[in-house]
């Protein structure tokens, strides 16, 4: 069988020659235009209704995207399918899901902005250089060029094929006609300030948009085309009313750069050659959920021109030859004889190799592979982690390729917190911590922290896991922290404290794969009260702790402050070997979606079960979704217990390359105090009702929100950062 595919190929080459010799060669030109490129594939699916074959391609940005994915095999309707059920936002966020994140990187996102990592290392102080690094990206492209079945270089291609990109530090124009497939497409894409530069044969690159986005003279070299089939998509300039803020001056900068070399390019056209230009007003780049419209109008413009188009058309038998010697033979799914991990510097590859769940001697589960890839890109360590099927000795060899940090392997990160309410005033702080990641061949940290304004405070951890795949680990923590706190005689703020904490943690541990982590050590604390204003209430003696602490905490929620799906627990227990109490916390929270609704439920609990908390140390309800007609820590006591059911509407999704989306919601909430301190409060229930508005942004959660309770407190809230 195979000898006879070899054959009919064979004769399909032989049929292309000849039909090279018998009319004009054409060169197709594919041009960068984002979302906008997606149209090409109404071209393409034109030029293949009229059966007009093509002897060279070329193709920049988004054009390069599709003249890749054709060169390689794939037909216009396997590419329209693909764009159109590509998930774009998604692909713009490099991070996986939050539920695939480990357990100390949802920590890290939960306290500080991803956004501000800065890297520390031999160099001096370093920043990411981009948003995006481009990594779920690039597994998109694998799987459109079906890389899964072993990725051909360019110069292997049955048409001679063109990618355009540009070096950032020279500003020359690189062209791609041999190598990677994948890596040439993703740097002719890489926006510059949205995508990180790719590192390539030693140099920066970025999208070839900047020197040629309509690379005409490209096929004019390559194949010495006679008729050229230029498509050009790109983007018109902005208008000067719609031209105000930094985003759009940039904008406006790079589109006129790519303006003026599309102009140059189009003056070389000659008379003979075709010039298709879609109209796609009203579809922007970043318009790629558009995807079928667009190629759709791009169908519209090459139907416009099929007289044009028609000169260039060969016979049925003649096109299908050409087709089949694109196409390619039918390619099953290998088998994975070999795995190996490569080009780590100093991460320990069994970290990587935590994730993947690959057998050796199965056929490559592509969909579970690239899972894997993006579960071990959320440890925080890698640019990207790609992989390359090989065939090498007549073996299938799976190479995962993690690119560490440039800017690594230490970190300054940064968070913020602005809170407003109408209760209990207004807080800020600012919040950072240097990280040193690797300190040995098991991945020790060092993370130092430190916070100013409202709060202050001071932190160092260590953790070190204790096996190459981290599943074992002990921890050292260490703070000192100095927060105002509110005492409520009813409804009136009665007293205002300065609480001093010390504490020291000296935990071990076990990491349950992605679902979470469990604890158990010894915490030493001490707490001092200082009154700053109002009446005397708290009793000043010292309030010193120490004894076993656990806990216990599993997380799937997809979302870190406003899920969509999913659940978790946690739960603690501290005994005092000093007092006679203990203190145990349990809560539970989940989130279904239906449609365009979540429907929210959690609960919590917190109090002793033996003993009584001391008032040093009591449980508190109040504040946002914790009893939100009150002000935070309002209610006072031991054996607090909590619930709440929330509706929210999604009301619109955050712009592209940013997580999450905008809510409406309303949460009605209850709670009990079960056994008020002294004469603060009464025991019994409360009850809440809280309708708010919230995002979660670049800059963390953000929302505002009115709470109200039955019995008439009432509270306002507005925040903006991490908590």
């Amino acid at each position: 069988m195979r000898r006879l595919t070899l054959i009919a190929l064979a004769l399909a080459a032989s049929a292309v020659v000849a039909l090279a010799d018998e009319r004009p060669r054409v060169g197709l030109v594919l041009g960068g235009g984002g979302a906008r490129g997606a149209a090409h594939i109404g071209v393409l699916e034109v030029l293949e209704q009229l059966r007009i074959p093509v002897d060279c391609i070329a193709g920049t940005s988004m054009g390069a995207l599709v003249a890749g994915a054709w060169a390689a095999g794939r037909d216009p309707a396997t590419m329209r399918r693909e764009l159109a059920e590509a998930d774009w936002k998604d692909m713009f966020q490099d991070n996986p899901g939050y539920d695939d994140f480990n357990y100390r990187s949802k920590r890290l996102a939960q306290r500080y902005l991803p956004a501000s990592e800065t890297g520390i290392n031999a160099q001096g102080i370093r920043s990411q250089p981009g948003v995006l690094s481009g990594q779920k990206i690039k597994l998109f492209f694998n799987q459109l060029v079906h890389a899964d079945s072993g990725e051909r270089p360019i110069e292997s291609l049955p048409v001679p094929l063109s990618i355009v990109a540009t070096d950032i530090a020279s500003g020359e124009r690189v062209v791609y006609r041999d190598g990677s497939l994948t890596q040439a497409m993703q740097a002719s894409m890489s926006v510059p300030g949205l995508m990180a530069p790719l590192e390539y044969g030693g140099r920066k690159l970025v999208d070839g948009g900047l020197v040629d986005n309509l690379p005409i003279r490209e096929v004019r070299e390559r194949c010495a085309a006679q008729v050229v089939i230029a498509v050009n998509v790109g983007s018109p300039l902005l208008k000067a009313s719609d031209i105000g803020g930094l985003l759009s001056i940039s904008a406006q900068m790079v589109a006129i750069l790519t303006e003026q070399n599309v102009t140059q390019s189009l003056a070389s056209l000659t008379p003979t050659d075709i010039y298709i230009k879609p109209d796609l007003h009203g579809i922007t780049a970043a318009d790629f959920e558009r995807s079928a419209e667009a190629a759709d109008r791009g169908r519209t413009a090459a139907l416009a021109l099929a007289s044009a188009l028609q000169r260039l058309a060969v016979d049925d038998p003649t096109y299908t030859a050409w087709r089949a010697n694109l196409s390619g033979p039918a390619v099953e799914r290998p088998l994975v004889d070999a795995l190996v991990i490569a080009g780590l510097q100093t991460v320990n590859p069994a970290t990587v190799r935590r994730y993947l769940q690959q057998q050796i001697d199965q056929p490559l589960d592509t969909k579970g592979l690239n899972r894997d890839l993006l579960r071990a890109y959320g440890d925080g360590y890698y640019e990207r982690v790609d992989y390359t099927l090989l065939r090498q000795r007549e073996r299938n060899v799976l190479r995962i390729t993690p690119t560490e940090k440039s800017w690594g392997p230490d970190y300054v990160r940064l968070g913020l917190n602005l809170n407003s309410s109408l209760s209990g005033g207004s807080t800020y702080s600012l919040r950072a911590a240097y990280q040193k990641t690797w300190l040995n061949s098991l991945g020790g940290e060092l993370l130092v922290s430190g916070e100013l304004g409202s709060d202050t405070g001071l932190a160092a951890a260590w953790y070190q896991p204790l096996d190459p795949a981290q599943r074992y680990f002990v921890e050292a923590q260490g703070s000192v922290r100095r927060e105002n706190v509110a005492i409520y005689i009813g409804e009136q703020r009665a007293s205002i404290y300065r609480d001093n904490v010390s504490r020291l943690d000296l935990m071990g541990g076990v990491n349950i794969g992605l679902l979470g982590q469990v604890r158990l050590g010894w915490r030493e604390e001490q707490r001092t009260v200082r009154l700053e204003t109002g009446l005397p209430i708290q009793p000043p003696d010292p309030l010193r702790t120490s004894g076993w602490l656990a806990s216990f905490e599993l997380d799937q929620l997809d979302q870190l402050y406003f899920p969509s799906r999913g659940w978790s627990v946690r739960a603690s227990w501290f005994e005092s070997s000093r007092q006679d109490y203990n203190r145990v916390t349990l809560g539970l929270n989940g989130a279904f979606p239906m449609g365009d609704w979540v429907l929210g439920l959690r609960g919590s609990y917190e109090g002793s079960t033996r003993g009584q908390l001391p008032e040093q140390d009591a449980a508190r309800l109040g504040g946002f979704l914790n009893l939100s007609g009150f002000a935070a820590g309002q209610l006072y006591g031991d054996k607090l217990s909590y619930a709440h059911v929330r509706g929210e509407r999604i009301v619109g999704r955050m712009p592209l390359g940013l997580r999450g989306d905008m809510r409406l919601g309303l949460a009605l909430e209850a709670g009990r105090v079960a056994v008020p301190l002294a004469f603060l409060n009464r025991a019994g229930t409360y009850n809440s009702m809280l309708l708010y508005a919230g995002a979660e942004t670049s800059f963390g959660p953000v929302y505002v929100g009115l709470g109200r309770s039955s019995s008439g407190s009432a509270n306002a809230y507005l925040f903006i950062g991490t908590p």
